[in-house]
Formats: structure tokens, C-alpha cells, sequence
């Protein structure tokens, strides 16, 4: 049988209200550096695709039924440079809960990597992962 998956497409996060929407569009868009694809809407009917290099980030400004952490735990976003991500988010004035560190996970074989973890703007965990 042939995959018939063969990525992601989009991760999509849902804001409560404009105020919300501009913060977490100016962290992705501003201090991670992911170009606009495209943006729909004004207020809270806007909305807004950005380009992670494999798929795309798809952010709704108004959602009130935004859950708090669901059973998706984190996402993980492909990078070159951890510790200039964790830089970055933590001048921004977000929090690095998990500073950037190398680990080996224990499989076969061995998958090293460099990690850090942060909080987004919407209460999001987001991975910074290097691999090695």
C-alpha cells in the first residue's frame, strides 16, 4: 500500500480576539521569521497562513472555543540554529522553559539532536529542533 500521507499541511491556532491574533502573528511573522502566504479578513473574522518551509501555520482571530492544551502536547519546528531561536523568542519576552540542549533520543539507530521548548503567544508549547 503507498503512503497516502506525505505531509503536513497546515497547524492551525485559534486566538480569542484581534489583540491576541496581532500578538501571535508578530511572533511567528516577526521573531521567528515566517513569511505571509496569504491573509484573509479584518477584526475578528481576519486570518492568516505562514510559511514554515514544510507546511504552513494557519492562525483564526477569533475562536471562542480556543481550547487550552489539548491532546496535541507540541509541535516541533525544524530549525538550523536552535540557540538563536531561543534568542530570539526569549527577547521577546517569551518564555524558554526548556533551554537549548543536546540529546540523543534511544533509538536505532541513535537520533541525536539539539532541543529547546518555549511557550507561544496562545499558550502553545513549541519545539526548536536541530537535528544532528
Amino acid at each position: 500500500m503507498s503512503n497516502l500521507i506525505h505531509a503536513v499541511h497546515h497547524i492551525a491556532l485559534k486566538c480569542r480576539g484581534t489583540a491576541q491574533f496581532e500578538r501571535t502573528v508578530a511572533f511567528y511573522r516577526d521573531v521567528l521569521g515566517m513569511p505571509v502566504v496569504r491573509a484573509w479578513g479584518e477584526g475578528d473574522g481576519a486570518g492568516i497562513m505562514l510559511d514554515t518551509g514544510a507546511g504552513l501555520m494557519e492562525i483564526f482571530a477569533s475562536a471562542p472555543d480556543a481550547p487550552g492544551q489539548g491532546a496535541i502536547r507540541h509541535f516541533a519546528l525544524a530549525t538550523s540554529d536552535v540557540d538563536a531561536c531561543a534568542r530570539a523568542v526569549k527577547a521577546a519576552g517569551y518564555d524558554v522553559f526548556t533551554k537549548p540542549n543536546d540529546i540523543v533520543i534511544a533509538s536505532e539507530p541513535p537520533f541525536p539532536a539539539r532541543i529547546a521548548f518555549c511557550t507561544g503567544p496562545v499558550g502553545e508549547e513549541i519545539e526548536f529542533f536541530q537535528e544532528k
